[in-house]
């Protein structure tokens, strides 16, 4: 008898814990507290749907991010190449530049001669008049040479100028 008692205590105490679930089942089913019905086949067919354009839609992204990626990369490519050319044109200038620096020094030092010269009273007026059309022809070259240069410099920099001013 006891054992019949003790069985029916703890099927009524398993039941009373069925019921607890059910309930908070059904309220966690629903905001104003009535069960939750099954989801028909037509909602799933319609979520699968919803989940095959989203994953289309993810795809096309990436596939755009990509490519605008490959571009950027091109393009930084091209940049860093115009910008390598243009470091070797101003370092080839530069060296124009010494080597005209150089013969101006050779002007200046045979102008200097020419000076001692005249000051010891030995003259030749066509050496020395030679000597300093040389001298101004070679600044004058100079002078060009370096306002080529800067003009070669201001031209190329200033595609990459803009170029960088419209990527900020």
């Amino acid at each position: 008898m006891q054992d019949i008692a003790e069985l029916e205590r703890r099927l009524t105490a398993a039941l009373e814990r069925i019921d607890r679930g059910v309930a908070g089942l059904a309220a966690l089913g629903e905001p104003n507290g009535e069960p939750t019905a099954f989801l028909p086949e037509s909602d799933f067919a319609k979520l699968n749907e919803n989940l095959d354009e989203e994953r289309m839609l993810n795809a096309q992204l990436t596939e755009r991010l990509r490519v605008v990626n490959d571009k950027h990369s091109a393009e930084k490519s091209a940049l860093t190449g115009e910008i390598s050319d243009l470091n070797a044109q101003l370092s080839d200038q530069a060296s124009e530049l010494a080597s005209l620096r150089e013969t101006v020094a050779q002007l200046t030092s045979d102008l200097d001669d020419l000076r001692s010269m005249a000051e010891r009273g030995v003259t030749e007026p066509e050496f020395i008049n030679h000597t300093l059309q040389t001298e101004v022809e070679a600044l004058r070259a100079a002078r060009e040479e370096e306002a080529a240069a800067l003009d070669d410099i201001v031209a190329a920099l200033t595609p990459l100028v803009t170029k960088a001013e419209q990527n900020a």
